[in-house]
């Protein structure tokens, strides 16, 4: 077995404990890692940007650390990849998505990720495919195309950070950066097998200008896709923590990976299997139905509820295109008329008048509806968006824990055009097709820590993400039943499908 094999299901925690005995050294496991990538990623379509050279430099540079006895990180010497979207490195190029006129833009900035993950001593290997501006739930673009699922390469990953989840899921990297406004972390781990959390909001600071208050409508965050439980809680401990750059960032201290160890004997928890509005495919609502199972087991009491919601599950994917797309206009606006200094050499740019043929139609539907939308409207909307927090508040009046399926649905296939979407109708009911068959978006609205698990696999072949939601702030609840649910229903063999994919 070569040592890229050897390593590619490997977790994030044993590899570093071994780079920390000096079995291995941060040179061989990026190099293997290396390999790895250029083997598979041709098929997978996982990672658009390579930055080998400053990973070689950097392991190079570990190994001395290592040599001599330096302080080293909790992820010393863990190779990982960051997001192609609004996500940055100095020096690298970041194309906001896949976005032809982007192509050739260079970031002078670091984004947390990609500082925090360094600074505890990962090192990253290059940049992972997102949809354009990452408005949508599956993974494809103009520029670079689909991410191929690795259960199945006719699938679409899911998205937006679809281009992380496949990597993480093929074994390319053991850790991978979701970022999450809608569900861009939850969504491609369910459709790939992986653990992806979302925090609490502010837990993760999020370094977002010219407007550090953008991410609060709907609220975006940062956070992990990963194989295992305890690599996410890793990775939150290097992740989370006060930032003064971030105005919503929460000074507190938590004590992630013991989180993992903690009992639901117990517990009350809540299961709704549509969120009370989302048509749900059999196939999805009975694998969830069969893995909430494990709580039981494992000793707490499980109860069907309610939430109380009213308005149509379309109604509410079009409130969540019109909460987000603001972020997406000022962006443009800036680049057009502004500095914003993200970029080298890039102001004054037109993106929606001068490169419109770079964004799919249903952007540019949401870009004109939104264009004009007025302060009255931005006001009831909020309100509306106030009503699904206090239905998902409620049901932490009696319940430590509230679970529902990821997704409404099963991978679709990847397109040929640049512009694979969501299905039509789901049980025959209409759906949104960039976000409405997608059950994570109500948590961005709320801001409750949710995290997407694998459930099982439908009929043998594509896996089912279930939905894990804390109460606010309660990262720690849905860490302990997490690790709880993997100890009782291990996935780690599924992966065999993806390591023994054709290339």
């Amino acid at each position: 077995m070569s040592l890229a094999d050897e390593l590619a299901y490997m977790s994030a925690t044993e590899l570093t404990e071994r780079i920390r005995r000096r079995d291995l050294s941060p040179v061989e496991v990026v190099d293997a890692t290396i390999a790895r990538i250029e083997a598979r990623n041709p098929s997978l379509n996982a990672f658009v940007y390579h930055g080998y050279d400053d990973a070689r430099a950097q392991a190079k540079e570990a190994e001395e650390k290592l040599m001599t006895g330096t302080d080293i990180g909790p992820l010393f010497g863990v190779p990982t990849a960051m997001k192609d979207l609004l996500d940055f490195k100095p020096g690298w190029v970041t194309t906001c998505g896949g976005i032809r006129a982007c192509e050739n833009f260079v970031a002078n900035a670091y984004c947390l990720y990609a500082e925090r993950m360094e600074r505890a001593g990962a090192i990253l290997l290059g940049k992972t495919n997102s949809p354009t501006m990452g408005l949508r739930g599956t993974c494809d673009n103009y520029l670079f195309g689909p991410s191929r699922n690795p259960f199945d390469l006719a699938k679409n990953t899911g998205g937006s950070s679809g281009g992380s989840a496949a990597a993480v899921a093929d074994g390319l990297v053991p850790i991978a950066e979701g970022t999450d406004g809608g569900g861009s972390i939850r969504i491609p781990a369910a459709w790939t097998g992986t653990y992806g959390y979302k925090p609490s909001f502010g837990r993760v600071p999020l370094l977002s200008r010219p407007n550090a208050f953008a991410a609060d409508t709907p609220f975006i965050l940062e956070g992990p896709i990963t194989r295992t439980v305890s690599d996410a809680a890793l990775a939150l401990e290097a992740l989370s923590g006060y930032d003064a750059r971030d105005p919503y960032s929460l000074d507190e201290k938590i004590d992630f990976s013991a989180a993992t160890t903690q009992s639901i004997k117990g517990w009350k928890i809540a299961y709704s299997p549509a969120f009370d509005v989302f048509p749900v495919e059999p196939a999805v609502a009975s694998t969830v139905e069969k893995a909430v199972g494990a709580f039981a087991e494992a000793g707490a009491v499980v109860e069907e509820v309610k939430l109380g919601i009213e308005r149509s599950q379309m109604e509410l994917a079009d409130l969540w295109c019109r909460l987000i797309m603001p972020i997406g206009l000022s962006f443009f606006d800036h680049l057009k008329n502004r500095d914003i200094g993200l970029f080298q050499d890039h102001r004054g740019i037109d993106l929606l008048k001068d490169h419109r043929d770079d964004f799919p139609p249903e952007f540019l539907e949401w870009a004109d509806r939104c264009i004009d939308m007025s302060v009255l409207d931005f006001f009831h909307d909020q309100g509306i968006r106030s009503e699904i927090f206090d239905a998902i508040q409620g049901v932490f009046t009696d319940y430590d824990l509230l679970v529902t399926p990821t997704l409404a649905c099963m991978p679709v296939d990847n397109a040929t055009d640049g512009n694979t979407l969501g299905p039509q109708t789901v049980n025959g009911e209409k759906v949104n097709r960039l976000i409405g068959w997608c059950l994570t978006y109500f948590t961005n609205f709320s801001g409750h820590p949710s995290a997407s698990i694998p459930a099982g696999l439908a009929d043998n072949k594509l896996p089912v993400g279930m939905q894990l939601i804390g109460p606010r702030y309660g990262d720690v609840n849905v860490l302990a039943a997490s690790a709880v649910f993997e100890q009782l229903r291990p996935w780690q063999d599924t992966y065999d499908i993806c390591a023994n994919r054709p290339l």
